[in-house]
């Protein structure tokens, strides 16, 4: 059975669940690394991708967003001129109450009946003006940066805004 539609888990509803030590069978997060580039070295300038609004941003989007945002900077400035860093964790369980379809599916599925649902994928809750991804660079570099942003912020489900 296929997945629903990211847009279904974009806003906030209901209680978050996070206790993953009583919960069996959560998904991994995709996402690999949360600080990449030059990790070592001091940067001057700070760019970051912020949410206009809050919204669920699910595990499989910050993915996209990083590699995103990580192959643009790389391609341009090369490995060593800036640092990319993701700044929020998926901890939030998604669940789903599945629903058989088809031929005698009425007689499968119990509609309504312990409608709990079962664990789907894992997202992380963001706020109104909360940082979600930033960039330090060098003056000379703060175009490509932001633009590298702007193309991480498309792979997002809130509307972004870049702060510089």
């Amino acid at each position: 059975m296929a997945r629903k539609p990211s847009s279904m888990y974009r806003y906030v509803r209901g209680q978050s669940s996070t206790r993953r030590e009583y919960m069996g069978g959560i998904p991994a997060s995709r996402i690999t690394q949360f600080v990449m580039g030059n990790k070592k070295a001091d940067f001057p300038i700070k760019i970051s991708l912020t949410a206009n609004e809050r919204c669920q941003v699910r595990h499989n989007a910050l993915e996209s967003a990083r590699i995103t945002a990580n192959r643009a900077l790389e391609k341009k400035l090369g490995v060593s001129n800036y640092r990319l860093r993701v700044r929020v964790y998926p901890h939030n369980v998604l669940r789903e109450n599945k629903q058989a379809t088809g031929a005698g599916a009425d007689r499968v599925s119990q509609g309504m009946r312990s409608a709990y649902g079962k664990i789907v994928s894992i997202a992380a809750h963001v706020k109104p003006n909360q940082i979600i991804m930033e960039v330090e660079t060098t003056e000379q570099n703060i175009d490509q940066a932001k633009d590298a942003l702007r193309k991480a912020g498309m792979k997002l489900p809130s509307p972004c805004k870049i702060n510089y």
